[in-house]
């Protein structure tokens, strides 16, 4: 049975499929199987990984960070927008539904028995799963309704790293409020925190790093540098971005390398392995 490790974000954006993508490629490095997995996805950047089947370019591209072949497991709920406040649903790689804010809700549940048995398939397969978030794992009033957070972090006990992206401001508030929202239950599940985007000398952020662990009792694994990647955007309407293949080696190398100059990666290991 594989090992997991689950990256949420203070909130969208804050770079948590960089971070995937820069993991999958680093404990790759070390001689792990790993998988990608984003049990939802709203994104309009699909990609074919077999055929007639798509999943999120983002998982797409960790699945090649992982060095794995591409996977509907991967990314089994994709919702992609259509306007008006429609989206197309997407269940394991395939058009399910066309569906509104009010009757995806409904589906919800049945859903998350698909979630379920697409990470038990990874867990079978893989020494390592990366399941990345999706949003604020704390967005209180849509709790209930959580496929993509906490309740996949609960269903498998993974070791849980909260990012918080410090360019928006605000780093304090992003990361202990996301922590302290918690329940006392997925706190226990919270290994640490990143700091990520950081611009200027890192070495600025000490006091930081030192309130942000003095308030939540947690290691400070990271402060990452704001740096380009020429990944796609995941959540974006705008753009276009259909040719993933552009994306190499040199890439997934990069990401893994700034990665590795700025965390703990021993940590992060001793996290995952040793639990």
């Amino acid at each position: 049975m594989a090992k997991t490790l689950m990256i949420v974000g203070s909130m969208s954006s804050v770079g948590k499929s960089t971070l995937v993508t820069g993991l999958c490629r680093i404990f790759s490095n070390r001689g792990y199987k790993v998988a990608p997995f984003k049990a939802q996805n709203m994104s309009t950047f699909l990609t074919e990984c077999e055929p007639g089947t798509f999943i999120s370019t983002a998982q797409y591209l960790q699945a090649l960070a992982a060095r794995e072949k591409p996977s509907h497991l991967m990314n089994p709920i994709i919702l992609k927008p259509l306007g008006n406040m429609r989206s197309e649903v997407y269940v394991l790689g395939k058009p399910y539904s066309v569906a509104s804010v009010g009757s995806y809700e409904s589906l919800k549940e049945n859903l998350w028995e698909t979630v379920k048995w697409a990470l038990e398939q990874l867990l079978e397969k893989y020494d390592l799963v990366i399941i990345e978030g999706a949003g604020s794992p704390v967005e209180l009033n849509l709790k209930d309704g959580d496929i993509v957070n906490m309740r996949v972090a609960s269903y498998v006990h993974a070791p849980t790293i909260i990012v918080g992206d410090i360019e928006r401001g605000g780093i304090f508030a992003q990361l202990l409020g996301t922590y302290w929202l918690m329940t006392e239950d997925e706190r226990q599940l919270v290994k640490g925190l990143i700091v990520n985007k950081f611009k200027g000398d890192v070495s600025l952020f000490t006091d930081g790093v030192k309130i942000l662990e003095e308030r939540s009792g947690l290691p400070v694994l990271g402060v990452v540098p704001y740096f380009e990647t020429n990944l796609p955007p995941e959540d974006s309407l705008s753009g276009n971005f259909d040719r993933p293949n552009d994306i190499n080696d040199a890439i997934f190398d990069h990401i893994a390398r700034t990665l590795e100059n700025h965390l703990s990666i021993g940590k992060l290991k001793s996290l995952v392995f040793e639990m």
